[in-house]
């Protein structure tokens, strides 16, 4: 079994003095990297959605946190804590919505904590080193999530519906939703995904359909408008989409357009599974009406594809996310187990265990 050839979507650049993203807002047509040296230029790529998907914006800003440090003391700047603080903010404030940000300036906050007051070389080392532990860990989670996940296809393979990006330009690894897709791939198991263009900035269309067509995956892309028809005519088997935020309760905040899309489902007795690491789950947000939905610039609607197609006097309204109730999603793969409703018992477990701790049963 060979395992399937993936982006990598964030990676150490110069020796851990920078970093590299793939520049997805220039995907399917040029495949370009982007050196960012400073938490400034990470923060301006997350917020432009140069590098995007929760887990991935996770690793960018625990690498970028890391690179600044390093920027500053290489500068002879004394890495005192309103240092680390004002670069931790600014990462901290670009968006919103995903959870996988806070918990990774948190880690790396506490990896401060734990080294404040030493030389500069051990601070970066430290921080460095947590970066690494985040984006190795968010492997090893999205490749555990691919065979739980593999395990809810049928054997005889499907025809799975997918929206926005969550493969491995998202994440760490070989992604969340797509991740079962990869594994079937690799063990032979027909899959065949459709993929709906995900508007307004179709990454749909522009990156998943890209990085499964790289990989050999059968993939059709459809205008989001096509999906209740191809639910009514049976030809969708299931839908995995990916989760920036998980509630406490099983609630998902997800790109805008999953909820239509669970509702779809439900209404034609199709399985509506999520995909997310532990890190994407909120203990703290009892519910997803208590989740920060991000609200973009008006100009992706109006012009996201380079040509104005709305008058310009008219009002935009562009929230980036909405959230899915938990009535609606029939399983959540983690890395850590699948979870069946009712959510929160089974959400404070898997939220609760350490890190290294051993993955639930699936089921």
């Amino acid at each position: 079994m060979a395992e399937v050839r993936v982006p990598q979507a964030v990676r150490w650049a110069s020796a851990g003095a920078a970093l590299e993203i793939i520049d997805q807002t220039r995907l399917p047509e040029n495949t370009t990297y982007l050196r960012l040296g400073s938490a400034v230029e990470t923060a301006a790529a997350i917020r432009e959605m140069r590098v995007r998907g929760a887990p991935a914006i996770g690793i960018a800003a625990a690498m970028g946190l890391a690179v600044e440090m390093g920027r500053l003391a290489r500068s002879g700047v004394p890495l005192g804590a309103e240092a680390f603080q004002e670069a931790h903010a600014l990462l901290r404030s670009t968006r919103p919505t995903g959870h996988n940000l806070s918990w990774a300036l948190e880690r790396m906050r506490c990896a401060y904590a734990r080294c404040a007051g030493a030389a500069a070389a051990e601070v970066v080392a430290a921080l460095r080193a947590e970066a690494d532990a985040i984006a190795a860990e968010d492997r090893l989670a999205c490749r555990r999530i691919g065979e739980l996940g593999f395990e809810l296809l049928p054997p005889e393979g499907a025809t799975v519906y997918t929206h926005c990006n969550a493969g491995a330009l998202a994440t760490g690894g070989i992604g969340t939703a797509v991740a079962p897709i990869y594994v079937a791939r690799e063990r032979g198991v027909p899959v065949r995904v459709i993929v709906g263009e995900t508007r307004p900035l179709l990454q749909g269309s522009r990156l998943t359909a890209w990085e499964l067509s790289q990989a050999g995956v059968d993939v059709t892309v459809v205008a989001d408008s096509v999906a209740a028809s191809l639910m009514k005519e049976g030809r969708v088997n299931l839908v995995i989409t990916g989760a920036d935020r998980i509630a406490a309760n099983g609630d998902v905040a997800n790109k805008i357009g999953t909820y239509g899309l669970a509702v779809l489902a439900g209404h034609h007795g199709i399985p509506f599974y999520v995909a997310a690491p532990v890190s994407t789950i909120d203990p703290a947000t009892r519910n997803g009406g208590r989740i920060p939905v991000e609200q973009r610039d008006a100009a992706e609607v109006r012009q996201g594809c380079g040509a104005v197609t709305a008058p310009r006097e008219v009002a935009i309204a562009n929230p980036a996310f909405d959230v899915t109730p938990a009535g609606f999603i029939t399983a959540i793969v983690t890395e850590r187990g699948v979870l069946r409703p009712p959510y929160s018992a089974g959400i404070a477990e898997v939220a609760g265990q350490g890190e290294g701790s051993r993955p639930l049963e699936s089921g």
